[in-house]
């Protein structure tokens, strides 16, 4: 076949970054025991703040800060009406994805047709400017180093800290967690927010990496993936990270394909990375043992600390 494996190694982590940051970002969200539905309308409005933001300023990382402030707002929102009013998660976050979905299409109007040019030396930091690695930073965006440190971080914080396990005591018993000490809806709080900043830096890559544009689909249904992912990585970190690589590569598989001269319809080759997340799921859902020690235990539930 005569593939050169470098472009469709950095071809995966380029596709697959965005579903890092949103699929951690809602794992630690539902380790906690929310279920924040809300991800794909909190992934638009992300894109097209820090599309904004970035056209305007000139400044990528003003974009991206911009973008985790709006994410943190509708996940603040979410909050409101689930954790304190105790409203069914679930409504709470399909309201939100159509709430955020058409905020960040009336917001984004003035911006249709428009292109952000990227310069390689501002967003490495000087960084590609450097001897011998200069070129690897050119080449990999540094949003998709820090997904990498942003899933140490989570790895570490779930598995190795008095912080995380307080989060997780918090998903799995509420009740228990409260009468122990540990403040329930003050973490479901940061949990939800953190996952809403993540969200909302997915979006932006989207907008200022992926693309460097706005339009309407950009996201295309990649806020649901990265819900679902984190079923697929059964509410964990490195199977999470995994889970969004392996997304990725069936996204650019349709492009190596057809240049490859592979007789498939394009709109088979589309709905490949979607497929192949359903079947996934599919299987996974049938080893109901496995869901059952894994899946946080009050996920989705409300908790009411008078009782």
């Amino acid at each position: 076949m005569g593939f050169d494996l470098l472009p469709i190694l950095l071809s995966t982590l380029i596709a697959g970054t965005p579903l890092v940051y949103a699929g951690l970002g809602e794992l630690i969200t539902e380790r906690a025991g929310v279920l924040n539905m809300g991800v794909e309308g909190t992934m638009v409005t992300g894109a097209v703040v820090a599309f904004a933001v970035a056209l305007t300023t000139g400044n990528l990382w003003l974009g991206v800060l911009a973008a985790m402030a709006a994410g943190a707002l509708l996940s603040l929102l979410f909050a409101v009406l689930a954790i304190s009013f105790r409203a069914n998660q679930l409504a709470v976050g399909l309201a939100m994805t159509i709430f955020g979905t058409g905020l960040g299409s009336y917001l984004g109007r003035p911006y249709v047709g428009m292109a952000l040019v990227q310069d390689a030396t501002q967003a490495g930091g000087g960084l590609a400017q450097l001897p011998v690695i200069g070129p690897l930073f050119s080449a990999v965006h540094p949003l998709i180093w820090l997904s990498w440190i942003l899933f140490a971080a989570v790895w570490y914080f779930l598995a190795r800290s008095r912080a995380g396990l307080a989060l997780r005591a918090v998903g799995e018993a509420p009740t228990s967690a409260h009468a122990i000490g540990y403040p329930v809806v003050r973490i479901r709080y940061w949990a939800t927010l953190f996952g809403g900043a993540m969200s909302g830096i997915a979006g932006a890559y989207m907008s200022t990496v992926y693309a460097s544009l706005w339009t309407e689909g950009l996201i295309a249904g990649r806020g649901w993936i990265a819900v679902a992912l984190v079923v697929f990585a059964t509410w964990r970190p490195e199977r999470c990270i995994a889970g969004a690589y392996l997304f990725g590569g069936a996204t650019m598989a349709q492009l190596f394909a057809q240049s490859a001269g592979i007789g498939l319809p394009s709109e088979l080759m589309s709905a490949l990375p979607y497929l192949a997340t359903i079947v996934v799921l599919v299987l996974i859902s049938r080893d109901a043992s496995l869901m059952r020690l894994s899946v946080p235990a009050s996920l989705g539930k409300p908790f009411n600390p008078q009782g």
